[in-house]
C-alpha cells in the first residue's frame, strides 16, 4: 500500500470524475484506477462503487477516505515541521474565511507572509459550515469565522475582533442627518443582503425576529462584491459588519449607521481542528493574530481610507 494511492482516493472525493482525479495526480486515467484497486485489494473491501462515471463510495470507502484525508494531513504537517527545523518556516496554507470577515483577513496574512524564507496562501470565500466540513476534511488548515453563534465542533479558536453592524443606506434618504438607526428602522428599507447560507444573515434576520419583524429583501446574494455593487447604483441599503468601512471607505456615496436598540455584536476569529499536533504554519499564524490588536488596526486603516477617497 502507497501514501500515493491514498491521494488518488482523496483526489476522485474532491473532483467526483476518474478523468479529472487522475489529472490533478498527474497520472493516467488507468494508473488512478489501479491505484484504486490495489487498496481495495489490502483492505478486502469495494471502495468505489463501479460504473461508467463515478457513482461514489461505498459504506466502506467512505470510512478509509475520512482516514486517507487524516493521514495525509498528517504527513504534510510532518513535513512541515521537519522543514522548519531546516529552513525555517515555510509552506502552503489554506484558509477559510466567511466573506464578511475576508475584509480584515490581510491584518493577519500581510505581516504572516513576510516571514523568511517563504509561505504561500490560499484564502477561499466559504460559508461558516463549509469551513467546518472543510477543516473536518482537511481541506482547509484555518477559518476565519464567528466564535459565538452556531456551535463550532472539535476546533481550537483565538478571538479577532468583535463585528458590530451599520446600515449603508444612499445619504439623501430617509435617514439624511441621522447618527444611527435602529433594527426597526431598517427594516423599512429598500434592501439588498447577503442569502440564509450566510451565518451572518442568519444573525441579522434573528435579531429583527426577536422584534418580530420577518425581512424580505428585493435583492439576495452569496457575493459580497455584488452586494456592494449594488449599494454603488444610489437605490439600495443593506445591513452589514462595521469592518465594510475597511473595504469601501467613509466617502462612497453612502451614509453609515450604527444599528442600535440593540447595539449588537459578535466575535470574530480564526479556528483550526482540535488534534495534535497543529501544523507549523496553522500555528505561526495563531501567533500573528494574537499579537496584532485588530480592532485598533481597522479603526486606523478605516480613516485612512476614509482621507484616501476625500482626496481623490
Amino acid at each position: 500500500m502507497l501514501i500515493r494511492h491514498f491521494e488518488y482516493l482523496v483526489a476522485l472525493a474532491q473532483e467526483r470524475h476518474f478523468a479529472r482525479a487522475a489529472a490533478v495526480c498527474n497520472v493516467t486515467q488507468p494508473a488512478l484506477s489501479a491505484g484504486l484497486k490495489h487498496l481495495e485489494e489490502c483492505f478486502g473491501v469495494v471502495i468505489v462503487e463501479r460504473g461508467h462515471r463515478f457513482h461514489g463510495f461505498t459504506v466502506e470507502g467512505e470510512r478509509i477516505l475520512a482516514w486517507a484525508r487524516h493521514l495525509l494531513a498528517e504527513r504534510d504537517a510532518l513535513s512541515q515541521e521537519l522543514s522548519a527545523m531546516r529552513h525555517g518556516l515555510t509552506g502552503h496554507l489554506r484558509i477559510g474565511g466567511i466573506p464578511v470577515a475576508l475584509p480584515v483577513l490581510p491584518l493577519l496574512t500581510t505581516p504572516f507572509a513576510a516571514r523568511p524564507p517563504r509561505v504561500r496562501l490560499t484564502i477561499s470565500s466559504l460559508t461558516s459550515r463549509e469551513i467546518q466540513r472543510g477543516l473536518d476534511e482537511c481541506a482547509l488548515d484555518v477559518g476565519l469565522t464567528y466564535l459565538d453563534n452556531e456551535p463550532l465542533l472539535h476546533v481550537r479558536s483565538v478571538s479577532v475582533y468583535r463585528e458590530r453592524y451599520v446600515v449603508l443606506t444612499p445619504p439623501n434618504g430617509p435617514f439624511a442627518g441621522r447618527t444611527s438607526i435602529t433594527w426597526a428602522e431598517a427594516a423599512d428599507l429598500r434592501l439588498c443582503l447577503l442569502t440564509q447560507t450566510m451565518q451572518n444573515r442568519r444573525i441579522i434576520d434573528a435579531y429583527f425576529e426577536a422584534i418580530g419583524i420577518t425581512l424580505d429583501p428585493i435583492v439576495e446574494t452569496s457575493s459580497l462584491v455584488t452586494l456592494v455593487s449594488h449599494l454603488r447604483r444610489g437605490e439600495w441599503s443593506t445591513i452589514l459588519p462595521h469592518t465594510i468601512r475597511y473595504l469601501i471607505g467613509d466617502e462612497h456615496g453612502l451614509l453609515v449607521l450604527p444599528l442600535v436598540e440593540p447595539a449588537a455584536t459578535h466575535e470574530i476569529g480564526l479556528i483550526v481542528p482540535d488534534r495534535e499536533p497543529v501544523t507549523p504554519m496553522a500555528t505561526a499564524l495563531i501567533a500573528e493574530a494574537r499579537l496584532i490588536d485588530v480592532e485598533a488596526e481597522l479603526q486606523h486603516e478605516t480613516l485612512y481610507a476614509s482621507d484616501q477617497f476625500s482626496r481623490t
